[in-house]
């Protein structure tokens, strides 16, 4: 139900990023979460979470009001994590609270700082995603046990009737989400889009001078190169376009360096991890997108594939 997308670790280099799931407005009243800890999740993650994530947690806790961060694991393999542990309460189990750090909470090796996991699944795959409608159908298709299948249509019904009763869009793509799509001015690397104000004389954005396909030989001769001498040679493409971006951010078009520095950083290779750090950073507070800034620097300052987990780190 809440607005984000799935995510799996791929198998290669790049990764392909979850779509952004639209929630539409519920004129019904809050979930009954108490301001204070609505409070406390926006204070460490600095953003305040959509009311289908708190209706959510509500719904959770209906199915096991003992422990409603587990209560997905018997039907479908899936556990709440993220902002939902202050919801559970499980920061405060932690000695060092204090010096949690919530940017690198459950963020996995090649989530975008726009990405936050609110649930997970399967360790081995690093299964992890910020909605559950999408997944729940899929399983439907998959299982062939009747026991099973039985369980999930239960709670596809319990969800849907729950969705529904709020006043929560469950399509796969909503009039919104084509609305957004439509401003997509780049499709990155992870292809969910990157959207930048554009104004009307095209400021804000101008496009990279390799396609996506090129770009990704570019960085496959430099991740692959065989020495450091042929690695500097293979990085002269790259050089050039932190160039151009220099240029593009001097006349306000802001996306460029955006662009690239998403693709460098969702390729995945520690030899672009320079680079990313310089241009993301910049892209991000230059678009006035602060906290992006920085979550991206604490991530590749500490970009890793385990210990993910920051209550157990």
């Amino acid at each position: 139900m809440a607005g984000c997308g799935g995510r799996r670790r791929p198998g290669g280099q790049g990764q392909q990023c979850g779509k952004t799931v639209d929630v539409k407005k519920s004129k019904s009243c809050k979930a009954d979460v108490p301001i204070e800890l609505r409070k406390e999740v926006e204070s460490h993650y600095k953003l305040s979470m959509p009311e289908d994530f708190y209706h959510f947690w509500k719904f959770c806790e209906e199915l096991d009001p003992e422990k409603p961060a587990d209560s997905l694991s018997a039907s479908v393999g899936l556990r709440l994590v993220g902002p939902y542990d202050i919801l559970a309460g499980k920061h405060k189990m932690k000695k060092s609270s204090a010096s949690l750090n919530f940017n690198l909470h459950w963020r996995f090796y090649y989530d975008p700082p726009e990405f936050q996991t609110i649930i997970i699944g399967d360790n081995r795959t690093q299964f992890h995603m910020g909605y559950f409608r999408l997944f729940l159908m899929k399983k439907l298709k998959e299982v062939t046990d009747r026991k099973k299948t039985s369980l999930l249509k239960d709670l596809d019904h319990r969800l849907t009737a729950a969705a529904s009763g709020l006043g929560f869009a469950l399509e796969q793509r909503t009039a919104r989400m084509a609305q957004r799509d439509r401003k997509v001015v780049a499709k990155t690397f992870h292809s969910a889009g990157m959207v930048v104000p554009v104004d009307k004389n095209d400021v804000g954005y101008r496009e990279l001078p390799e396609t996506d396909a090129n770009l990704r030989r570019i960085c496959r001769a430099v991740a692959e190169a065989p020495d450091d001498e042929e690695r500097l040679r293979a990085f002269a493409p790259l050089q050039e376009m932190t160039t151009f971006v220099q240029f593009a951010n001097d006349e306000c078009d802001y996306g460029m360096g955006l662009e690239l520095g998403v693709d460098l950083f969702c390729y995945g290779s520690h030899y672009f991890h320079k680079v990313a750090g310089q241009l993301l950073p910049l892209a991000y507070n230059l678009l006035k997108r602060n906290l992006f800034a920085e979550i991206i620097e604490d991530h590749l300052a500490n970009r890793n594939r385990e210990n993910i987990d920051q209550l157990t780190a």
